[in-house]
Formats: structure tokens, sequence, C-alpha cells
């Protein structure tokens, strides 16, 4: 029990040292300047080139969405994900060690050349991703976490960090072994890290991309926004295009749906969900609701 004790005091204390030394020290490999820095760039294109013009600069929510990004990508961290998320991968690893298991790293892949490394981590992630977003839409209890990031009511690159802190520990928890699998280093998961955000807040952006024919490779704002559809077609009652960078596991898998490029599509939950709109009240409700569905 101590030794667990004693990870969690190290995960508080490290990320803790981590967080304040990316503040006071900005540098190329600074997480908190690149997603702040990506942010800023990102909005002042949208004011610039904005895809739908009659949506304000200050886009409905927006200060919300802002805090969400502090708090998914950094104060979440700092007040329990890191430390217990370094606890479940000790519990893990002690769990392996009864099979005399001490190393899970099936591929060695630190010999292969930088830009194959990162195409490799890249494209398991972004697969994983696109299967766990899946899941988002088609396993009841999972939906309803998943309800917060598609409760924005107008899109704009910040609704990407607009979304419930669970599903920081579902996704990290799934991703954990393919990765760990695969021998992945910091500075690897970094580089592959930063690029899916961004594209990532691109996806949501009020910008129009014209991709061509790297639409059926990318994910683009226009084929995105059509996922954020207040009001889902017959033929795809629990959603479609839950590619996070990559679009091309759609068309594989046939969960594509894009019929127009409508910059004026309704997004966001159905009228009758009456889902809140505060911060408290929108990490609060999945579990209330998780709750009542489970007494019935």
């Amino acid at each position: 029990m101590e030794k667990y004790v004693k990870v969690i005091m190290d995960g508080y204390y490290g990320y803790a040292s981590y967080l304040y030394n990316e503040i006071l020290n900005p540098s190329w490999h600074n997480y908190f300047y690149w997603l702040l820095g990506a942010s800023l760039v990102i909005w002042i294109l949208e004011l610039l080139f904005p895809w739908r013009k009659d949506q304000p600069a200050i886009r409905q929510d927006f200060w919300m969405d802002l805090f969400y990004l502090f708090w998914n990508y950094f104060l979440f961290a700092l007040i329990a994900y890191n430390a217990f998320s370094m606890v479940a991968v000790e519990l893990f690893n002690d769990f392996l060690g009864l099979f005399g298991i001490t190393n899970l790293v099936a591929f060695e892949v630190e010999t292969w050349p930088f830009w194959g490394k990162i195409v490799l981590i890249f494209i398991v992630r972004d697969f994983m991703q696109w299967n766990i977003h899946r899941m988002y839409h088609h396993v009841g209890w999972m939906w309803e976490f998943h309800k917060v990031h598609h409760s924005t009511r107008q899109m704009g690159f910040a609704a990407l960090l607009r979304f419930h802190w669970m599903e920081n520990v579902i996704y990290r928890t799934l991703e954990y072994l393919p990765l760990a699998m695969i021998g992945v280093g910091l500075t690897d998961f970094f580089i592959v890290h930063i690029f899916t955000l961004v594209t990532g807040q691109l996806g949501h952006a009020n910008l129009k991309i014209p991709l061509g024919p790297f639409k059926y490779l990318l994910n683009g704002p226009q084929m995105h926004l059509w996922h954020h559809a207040r009001q889902l077609p017959k033929s795809h009652p629990n959603g479609f295009n839950y590619g996070i960078t990559l679009s091309i596991w759609d068309f594989i898998f046939r969960t594509n749906y894009w019929p127009s490029d409508d910059e004026n599509l309704p997004v966001g939950l159905p009228d009758e969900e009456r889902f809140p709109e505060d911060f408290i009240h929108q990490n609060t409700e999945p579990f209330r609701r998780i709750f009542e569905k489970k007494k019935t």
C-alpha cells in the first residue's frame, strides 16, 4: 500500500512541477504554449475567413469552451487524473508481473527511422480513437458522457475542447495497451498529440477547408459538421463520421455520411434533450442519468 501512496504523491508533485515549469519556461517542446498558440492562430483564421459569416466572433459558450481547455488539458490532470493514472499503470504492471510479464513492448520501433515511428504511432492511435469514438455513440453509458461534447450549438475551434473529463479517462485507458506494445516514446507521442490536437481544432473550426480528393483520407470541418448534426437521418441513428484526424476509417467501414457542404446545418443535441448549459451541471448530469437508468 505504501508503494501506491508514494506513486500518488509523486504523481501530484511531478505534474505540479511540470505544469509550473511549462508556464514559466516557454520552449518548442512546451505543450502549454503549443495548445494556446494553436488555438489563437486558428481563432484568428476563423475571424479572417469565416465559413459561417453570420456567426459571431465570440460565439455561444465560447468562454466556457476555453475554460474546458484549461480544465481538460491541465487542471483535471493536476487535481486527479495524472496521479491516479500512474497508480492504474502500476497496478496493471504488477498484475502482469504475476504472470512473469515485465515488458509489454511487442514491436521494437526504437531503431526505426524517426518519421517511420511517428507515422506508425499516428495511424495506430487514430484507428484506436476512431473505434473508441464509435463506441461513444453506440454504448449507452458512454454516450451520456459524450453528450457534453455534442451539446454545442455553434461550431468553432474551441468546440473540440468541450468534453466530459471521463472521456480523458476512457480514451487514455483504452489507448494504453496498443501504444505500450509499440514502445511509444514521450517525444514521439508529443509530436503526434500536438498534430492531432491542431487537426482536431481545425475539424471543428468555422472554416471551409477544401480537401479535394484528400477528403477520403483527412477529416475536415465540412465533413465533421455533419457529425454534430442536431437531427440524425434514419439510416444512421447512432451517428456517423467518427474520424478524428483521418476520414479513411469511415469510408472503409461505411460509417461516412456527407450529403452536402451545408454551413448552416443545425448542430447540437435535439431540442427535447434539455441538456444543461453550465459547466458544473454538464459534468454531473451524465452520472445522474446513468444512475437513473440503472434504477429503472
